[in-house]
C-alpha cells in the first residue's frame, strides 16, 4: 500500500485529480454493476413471477369453481340396494333380466334379447341417474335384437 501511495504522490496535481476521479467512477460503476443492477433485476424478475403466479391462481380458482359446479350438479347413486334399483328400472323399460349377480360393489346383469336403441337409451338413463357402466358386452342375435352383459357400479359421493 505504501508503494501505491508513494507512486500517487509522485504524480502532478492534475494527474492526482484525474486518478481520484477515475477511482470514484470505478467505485460507482462497481456499486451499480455489482449491487444496484442485480437487485433491480431480481426485483423485476420477482414481480414477473408474482404476476404469473396470480394469473395461475386465478385460473386454478376458476377451474375449481367449475369442478365444484359439476359436483353439485352430478347425480348421486340411487338410495337403497343397487340390485333392486336396476331390477325395477329394467322391468319399467320392459327388459327381462336373464341373470343378476352381485360382485362386491358391482352388479353384473345379462339381458338375452333387446332392441339396440331402447337398450342404449336405458343404459344412458341409468348413467344419468348415478349408475355407471363399468363394462359392457353387446352382441347381435342375428334377428335385429342384441344380447347384453353389463356390469354396473354406483357413483361415489
Amino acid at each position: 500500500m505504501t508503494a501505491v501511495l508513494v507512486w500517487f504522490r509522485g504524480r502532478t496535481m492534475r494527474e492526482q485529480r484525474l486518478l481520484l476521479a477515475m477511482m470514484v467512477l470505478f467505485v460507482i460503476t462497481l456499486v451499480f454493476a455489482g449491487i444496484i443492477r442485480p437487485v433491480r433485476d431480481g426485483l423485476e424478475s420477482t414481480r414477473q413471477r408474482h404476476a404469473a403466479a396470480e394469473i395461475r391462481l386465478g385460473e386454478i380458482k376458476a377451474q375449481v369453481a367449475q369442478v365444484k359446479a359439476i359436483q353439485r350438479g352430478r347425480p348421486r347413486t340411487p338410495e337403497g340396494a343397487l340390485a333392486d334399483a336396476i331390477r325395477t328400472r329394467a322391468d319399467e323399460a320392459g327388459f327381462v333380466l336373464a341373470s343378476l349377480e352381485l360382485d362386491g360393489d358391482r352388479i353384473r346383469i345379462a339381458i338375452a334379447t333387446a332392441r339396440p336403441g331402447p337398450l342404449l337409451s336405458w343404459i344412458a338413463g341409468l348413467e344419468a341417474d348415478g349408475l355407471l357402466v363399468d363394462s359392457s358386452t353387446v352382441t347381435g342375435n342375428g334377428d335385429g335384437t342384441v344380447a347384453a352383459t353389463l356390469t354396473f357400479k354406483g357413483r361415489r359421493p
